[in-house]
């Protein structure tokens, strides 16, 4: 089933639950129809936290120009998505011992609730109207014949959040685990995780490190940011090397998921605005060659990654390798693009407009697949 909701009247309560703070909103059509409405998520207080969900949600559904068909919101894991409980949450430490939110949700507004990871609906939302049909429609006005079905959404920010879509469908997992891209091995320091330098911490430790400083002192990203610019005092090499250090980590990570989902790959979260400074490496990393025991180089993937943000190579993975070859024993043709190849690039919605999108989408295909 195509989950295209862009000409779709229903009206869907959304929420984007931070540690810090809970993001009230709606959305129809794809598109937000009410001003979002924050409100802190006093997530070390589990009643007056669960009163703040009820209450935004009250304001937004007195807000709305029609009754609402369900409520879609982001909330972080571990958790139990499907049944809709919470288990225990780092950021929002009260949830600890499962909170039932989706039934007393449920309960108290008399609409269907789905919850998901904030993760799993940024790449969502890209897949179905951000970076992954905007990449097609470049390869359809470019004349390739090649499209893609397939999408690794990754979040860079406190941590390294990830998902997996594959034709318009989120990949969820038996234990709502799927997409854990955080887990795999960090590739510039094995006994770590690789979120360990694929977040904010990560880029901090790594400018603490080149500068031989202490960490604790180190920079926020924006202002690493800023040094790798030239826009603010500092050590602007090693801040460039920081961010470079991040992509070699993210790369490698990102390597092994294409090797097994194969498809395009789209960053969000609070770091993207940094690509310019980690893509690079992140592309070479994922292109990096393998050694076999006779010492010969072979390729790691078995496609190409090209950085969609670089004209050059967003053209040559545009222009592709399109042949025509005659089929045996006939006079008939059939034309074809022989080239194995993927993209990474920067969400084209935002990574909280991806969110929205995604949570809405999931509760509209829900309701039309189970109604």
């Amino acid at each position: 089933m195509k989950m295209d909701y862009t000409q779709d009247s229903r009206v869907v309560m959304t929420l984007d639950a931070g540690g810090t703070n809970f993001v009230f909103s709606a959305m129809r059509a794809n598109k937000q129809i009410v001003e979002p409405i924050r409100k802190p998520s006093n997530g070390h207080q589990l009643d007056l936290s669960l009163k703040t969900i009820i209450e935004g949600f009250r304001k937004v559904q007195q807000t709305v120009p029609e009754k609402p068909v369900a409520i879609s919101f982001a909330f972080p894991g571990p958790a139990d998505y499907p049944n809709g409980i919470i288990e225990k949450l780092i950021n929002l430490p009260a949830y600890t011992g499962g909170v039932a939110l989706s039934k007393l949700l449920n309960d108290i507004f008399d609409l269907p609730v789905y919850i998901n990871n904030d993760g799993n609906l940024f790449g969502l939302g890209e897949a179905l109207a951000g970076f992954l049909p905007q990449v097609n429609r470049d390869l359809a006005q470019a004349k390739s014949p090649k499209r893609f079905r397939n999408l690794i959404g990754v979040t860079f920010g406190t941590g390294f959040g990830g998902s997996v879509i594959i034709d318009q469908q989120m990949l969820v997992g038996d234990n709502s685990a799927a997409g854990e891209i955080w887990s795999l091995r960090n590739r510039l320091s094995p006994e770590h995780c690789a979120e360990e330098g694929v977040s904010i911490r990560g880029v901090r430790n790594f400018y603490a490190r080149l500068t031989g400083t202490d960490f604790r002192s180190a920079p926020s990203p924006i202002d690493i940011f800023k040094i790798a610019e030239g826009r603010l005092a500092g050590d602007r090499n090693a801040a460039q090397k920081s961010f470079a250090q991040m992509g070699r980590v993210a790369g490698d990570a990102l390597a092994h998921a294409v090797a097994l989902i194969d498809g395009l790959v789209v960053i969000g979260g609070g770091l993207a605005g940094a690509g310019k400074w980690f893509l690079p490496a992140l592309v070479e990393e994922m292109n990096a060659p393998y050694i076999n025991l006779r010492g010969e180089k072979i390729d790691r993937l078995e496609l190409l990654c090209y950085n969609y943000e670089d004209d050059q190579q967003r053209n040559e993975f545009l222009k592709g390798r399109v042949q025509t070859i005659t089929v045996p024993m006939s006079h008939r043709t059939i034309t074809y693009d022989n080239f194995a190849r993927t993209a990474v690039g920067i969400s084209r919605l935002g990574t909280s407009q991806a969110i929205a999108v995604g949570a809405y989408c999931y509760a509209l295909t829900q309701l039309d697949t189970w109604s």
